[in-house]
């Protein structure tokens, strides 16, 4: 790869991450504050039968595309436009039949978790939204080759948007369950017309076996992964439906939703901008390590504290916004979640660049462990610490994260340490500055304060400790409109 190729590269990813990550957070901040005003709206029940539902449609969403998808994103050379229409017309005849089995298996489903008239509409508008979500597939996948992710974020928040709108109305007349199912035709329906504005693509039909045959050899063990996955975490959750009442797998959900703020935030931005680019940085390790550190460092720089102040606010939260209390049993399944999400967010990095070098069997090994750990664990926890089982054994599970790292290093020699140490003590630092302040100020006012002036303190000591590593993107982040 040239140096030119490099540089263009590289400013395409600062770009992108910076791009993403600011417009996320706009993103984020529709998503948690509605999330917030929902759960003050609706019971643990309605979310608990909400999540359920989602898993079942994130368990027909895995085979969508068997893997076709991220070999066109993978793929070193641009992709013709046989192989766009052959992805899209294999897509297509997948999700038709999914759609087509889940429409007859409704009634089961319906009488299986006892989900009730509105569960099943619920069921019935996922659905047609799941199809609505696989004809956006093609254009965003050149979106993301181009890696032009200020275009892409923007269908992401007329999508949430939407959603929220309507999900927020409907709950506020009473509609409980509907909320959330016309929600996700809203959003389904809006997503796909602003997704063909950013990039408008012909839809077209046809079917290469040679093209379908050669984006299979990474589609396919890729998808594996992916499927595992969906053992490993959907379908545990509908698991859980079954075997918990939908209030205690309502305060799952609400507790993983709280503590994973920073890996939407952060961490989702970062992985669906460097699988592209790793994927073209792979012939040349040097660069590949640099990247990868950078990373690293950048992760822990904003991931360490915005779990700090979720920590912080957290309780709060509980206590001071009306009918919230019902929440409260859910605290300790919080706490476990956030110490396992941010070490997700380093390992679940490693995952993406073993994927982007090609490296697909490694994490196909690393998810098949995950899978087994994730199946002993968690009914064996629940046995004991009832719904809290679930954080504990994610708790467990994120202690094996050192064997992506161990992976890695056997294709690209980085360090991960040197990158995280600095922005970790700076964030404990943070966390005793505001423990500090709480005691000092008391109250609510004393609370917003103290986080306030955490921030402000957190925010300069970064500009101070780290100028050398962040002035060179300085630039890019000022340019971001």
């Amino acid at each position: 790869m040239r140096e030119g190729d490099y540089l263009e590269i590289k400013g395409k990813i600062v770009a992108g991450v910076l791009a993403l990550t600011s417009r996320t957070l706009l993103l984020q901040i529709i998503s948690f504050a509605s999330t917030l005003i929902l759960t003050i709206l609706l019971s643990p029940a309605v979310f608990g039968i909400f999540f359920v539902v989602s898993a079942l449609m994130s368990f027909l969403g895995y085979f969508s595309d068997i893997g076709l998808a991220a070999a066109l994103i993978q793929k070193k050379d641009e992709p013709t436009g046989v192989e766009l229409s052959t992805v899209f017309t294999i897509q297509q005849l997948i999700v038709g039949g999914l759609v087509l089995l889940g429409f007859m298996l409704v009634p089961f489903i319906n009488g299986f978790y006892n989900l009730g008239l509105e569960g099943e509409f619920l069921l019935r508008a996922f659905l047609m939204a799941f199809f609505l979500s696989s004809l956006k597939t093609i254009p965003s996948v050149m979106l993301e080759r181009k890696l032009q992710f200020n275009l892409l974020i923007i269908p992401q928040i007329l999508e949430t948007t939407t959603f929220y709108i309507i999900a927020i109305a409907v709950a506020a007349r009473g509609g409980g369950v509907n909320s959330f199912a016309w929600a996700a035709l809203g959003r389904g329906l809006i997503g796909l017309i602003a997704i063909y504005i950013m990039c408008p693509w012909r839809i077209s039909f046809s079917l290469s076996i040679q093209a379908a045959k050669e984006l299979m050899s990474f589609g396919f063990p890729f998808q594996i992964n992916s499927v595992l996955a969906l053992i490993k975490d959907d379908l545990m959750t509908i698991f859980l439906g079954k075997i918990l009442p939908f209030q205690l797998v309502g305060y799952i959900g609400w507790a993983k939703k709280w503590a994973e703020v920073s890996l939407r935030l952060i961490m989702d931005s970062v992985i669906r901008v460097t699988f592209p680019a790793f994927s073209r940085l792979q012939e040349n390790k040097e660069i590949l390590r640099k990247a990868i550190e950078k990373s690293m460092f950048f992760l822990a720089l904003f991931i360490f504290p915005v779990t700090v102040f979720l920590f912080t606010l957290i309780k709060p939260m509980i206590i001071y916004i009306p009918k919230y209390q019902k929440w409260e049993p859910a605290l300790l399944s919080f706490y476990l979640f956030s110490f396992s999400s941010v070490i997700a967010a380093f390992s679940s990095t490693l995952v993406n660049a073993l994927n982007a070098i090609g490296k697909v069997k490694y994490t196909l090994y690393l998810m098949i462990g995950w899978t087994i750990l994730t199946w002993i664990l968690i009914p064996s926890l629940i046995g004991y610490f009832s719904f809290n089982g679930v954080a504990a054994a994610s708790v467990l599970i994120s202690l094996t994260s050192i064997f992506p790292v161990i992976i890695m290093k056997r294709f690209v020699k980085f360090n991960i340490l040197p990158q995280i140490i600095r922005p970790f003590i700076l964030s404990i630092i943070t966390f005793l500055l505001i423990r500090v302040l709480i005691h000092t100020i008391q109250g609510l006012i004393g609370i917003i304060v103290s986080v306030a002036i955490a921030a402000i303190f957190y925010s300069l000591a970064v500009f101070f400790t780290f100028r050398v590593e962040i002035n060179p993107y300085l630039p890019k982040f000022l340019k971001i409109k």
